[in-house]
């Protein structure tokens, strides 16, 4: 499989975050000009500014509705669709690892939320970067296809902290995700952040 969820599963993501599943789509995020491969070091501060995100559709043998002929690209929070087969999507972005790996008491930590409506976009919750306190913390960016049901009305959640990607997937008919991506980050020393 050339785009595998092996990276996702050896860092628990599938699991701690997601369900398995089988990536239908390509998601590039990038940061400036880092490209965020699975599983790779960003620091805060070079994740302070919402992250430049391309979806490329589909993955061979898809079954998820996808032609091959699909392409669609998510900047910022507006999306540019060049095939509407896309239809309405939500990405999230979330920190499994808050407020410390060893004790993630506030899993899963809400850092973004936007949807996708045709040819529009809309942010429902705003971009926060990496502010990791202590240790290593993994970084969730979950892109989803929704299944049906209103994907307009979604609401930002009351709080941030102890946000739930799964259960939030299943209330809003979403499934699993189409495609994933995670990077990790830690706390920089002030001699090191980018001015």
């Amino acid at each position: 499989m050339a785009r595998s969820v092996d990276p996702l599963v050896v860092g628990r993501v599938i699991g701690d975050v997601l369900e398995m599943f089988n990536p239908s789509v390509k998601l590039t995020v990038c940061y400036g000009t880092k490209q965020i491969s699975t599983g790779c070091d960003v620091k805060p501060s070079m994740a302070s500014e919402r992250p430049h995100v391309h979806v490329d559709g589909p993955c061979r043998n898809s079954r998820d509705g996808f032609r091959d002929d699909d392409l669609f690209t998510l900047v910022y929070c507006k999306i540019y669709v060049l095939a509407s087969s896309l239809g309405r999507a939500c990405m999230v972005m979330v920190d499994p690892d808050a407020p410390s790996p060893s004790e993630p008491t506030l899993r899963e930590w809400l850092h973004w939320m936007f949807i996708v409506l045709i040819f529009t976009g809309r942010e429902i919750v705003e971009y926060t970067g990496p502010r990791p306190p202590s240790g290593i913390h993994r970084y969730v960016f979950g892109l989803f296809k929704q299944q049906g049901g209103p994907l307009g009305s979604i609401r930002p959640p009351s709080a941030r902290n102890n946000f739930s990607t799964r259960q939030f997937a299943a209330e809003h008919d979403l499934g699993v995700p189409v495609a994933a991506a995670y990077f990790n980050s830690q706390k920089e020393p002030m001699s090191n952040r980018r001015r």
